[in-house]
């Protein structure tokens, strides 16, 4: 039971600090500025609940994905360790993530109608880390008992969940921490998440040195 917890709660630090909400808040504000507060909070619960349904749908699946392209869990640990490093040592540079979603494509998302799939829910909240540590967590889990996928996609519905409401009064967030209340959580959470990277690759790097 105990492990079960801690299991618990590496998942839900893994899957929050990578799907970053609070790291978001700045460019939702940005892409929806000119926006109505009903289309707003419109906008903030499709993605979420598309970003959700993305991540759990890769958490579920990826070992089938595993078998069709014969990768192995520890290649696909570190390939997954390592893509949440790029992101954690830009969040402790307090940077935008360069493999969430790029400077020119956030200019673009400003001028379009709806944001809400494109880029809000992929690739900002749904991104390439964040499906990879849901697909890693999943399988790690799975190597020791179905039921610890239970605290991977309580830790996605967790997520998710506060993203909606960080996002729906991203305003208030915004004015609450300001730049540099933003800046200095996400070196925190950035810090956190590298740890959890370096332990990805451990773990990867073990299983695919082992006989």
């Amino acid at each position: 039971m105990t492990d079960l917890v801690t299991f618990f709660f590496v998942a839900l630090s893994a899957v929050f600090f990578v799907v970053d909400p609070i790291g978001v808040v700045p460019i939702f504000l940005a892409i929806t500025a000119n926006d109505p507060p009903e289309k707003t909070r419109q906008m903030a619960r499709r993605a979420c609940l598309t970003g959700f349904l993305i991540l759990t749908t890769f958490a579920i699946f990826g070992g089938v994905i595993f078998k069709i392209f014969g990768i192995s869990l520890g290649a696909f640990r570190v390939a997954g360790g390592l893509l949440l490093m790029l992101t954690a040592l830009d969040m402790l540079r307090a940077k935008r993530p360069g493999t969430r979603t790029s400077p020119e494509e956030t200019e673009e998302s400003a001028r379009k109608e709806d944001v809400a799939l494109v880029p809000l829910a992929m690739p900002l909240l749904a991104g390439p880390g964040a499906i990879a540590s849901a697909m890693v967590l999943m399988s790690q889990g799975n190597t020791r008992s179905l039921v610890y996928a239970l605290p991977v996609l309580l830790a996605i519905t967790i997520t998710f969940v506060a993203a909606y409401f960080i996002l729906r009064a991203a305003p208030l967030v915004q004015r609450a921490l300001g730049k540099s209340g933003v800046a200095i959580l996400e070196r925190v959470m950035g810090l956190i998440l590298a740890a959890i990277a370096v332990q990805f690759v451990a773990d990867g790097a073990r299983d695919l040195l082992r006989p």
